[in-house]
């Protein structure tokens, strides 16, 4: 009995290894995936901005100047915010703030990723009405101080393209972000999640050897269309259909070898995830032991360095 209609997804033309130095960056999606990524193992650098969900607010954290005292405000508490960053990145001094910034942005350079995977949420962004600034987060302040604007299809091509030129050496997957933005509806949604669609498929067909593209909206909406694969909130996808969908990712994307690794690392990655109730009893050191002498074996096997 067939319950579901797989969606296709085309092989890469160079599939992904276990050497391939990856990074994601977006969404919270991009978080998702690349928490599984890493969780099985893989060397992956996972959103060091924070969640950022339009193209124009990532291509900010990739080419604006850290350095620059616009990006910053101090708010009631007295804390420092950057408008670019996400919200976690405060600070109760100026020069710290810039610091966590420039830090970030270091860390993303200096990893050189040579597979970038950018999630894309919305063709919607904010605006401070004084500055002109495209914000990548409001940080709660008063909605009076900004404009919600939404990008054209063309706007997204050239913003998405100036990201494929920022990262030349890398191959970029795009993917669109499978939450659904119920504050501008749900017709508007789905308009959004279209533009970003025609936009990356014009770039797909512009720079077929760097540019890829890898169907999450697609999988969660055709292959998943049951709200028990939604969190409680009803718009997040559940962690059953984070894990299915990492499967498709890596079932598609990754070569044979990295499948073997997969399969290998599976119980290692189950062991690391357990919590003892006791870490410090004998039972609970004997077990991590064994969980790192097997981890050396399989880096060993596969010639890994972590």
């Amino acid at each position: 009995m067939k319950l579901i209609t797989p969606f296709e997804i085309a092989p890469p033309a160079h599939p992904l290894g276990l050497r391939n130095h990856m990074a994601c960056i977006g969404s919270c999606f991009a978080v998702n995936i690349g928490a599984r990524m890493r969780q099985s193992g893989l060397p992956v650098l996972v959103n060091p901005f924070g969640v950022l969900y339009n193209p124009l607010s990532i291509l900010q954290v990739l080419t604006q100047d850290p350095t620059c005292r616009s990006l910053y405000f101090q708010d009631e508490d007295q804390r420092w915010h950057c408008w670019l960053l996400d919200s976690h990145f405060n600070a109760t001094t100026l020069k710290a703030c810039e610091s966590a910034f420039l830090s970030a942005r270091g860390r993303l350079f200096s990893w050189n990723p040579d597979v970038l995977i950018v999630t894309l949420g919305t063709n919607h962004y904010y605006e401070r009405i004084n500055s002109k600034l495209i914000v990548g987060n409001c940080h709660k302040q008063p909605t009076a101080e900004f404009a919600e604007k939404a990008m054209t299809q063309e706007q997204c091509v050239a913003t998405l393209e100036t990201i494929c030129q920022l990262f030349q050496r890398s191959r970029i997957i795009f993917t669109v972000s499978p939450y659904r933005y119920s504050k501008y509806g749900f017709h508007e949604n789905q308009l959004a999640k279209a533009t970003l669609l025609m936009a990356i498929d014009v770039l797909q067909k512009k720079y077929p050897e760097q540019v890829d593209y890898f169907p999450a909206y697609e999988i969660q909406l055709d292959e998943l269309r049951d709200y028990r694969f939604y969190g409680p909130d009803m718009y997040h996808p559940s962690q059953q259909a984070i894990d299915y969908i990492w499967e498709r990712f890596s079932n598609s994307f990754f070569d044979e070898e990295a499948q073997r690794f997969f399969y290998d690392y599976e119980p290692i990655r189950k062991a690391l995830e357990h919590r003892p109730d006791d870490p410090d009893s004998p039972a609970s050191v004997r077990f991590l032991e064994q969980t790192r002498d097997k981890l050396n074996q399989i880096t060993a096997k596969y010639n890994l360095e972590y």
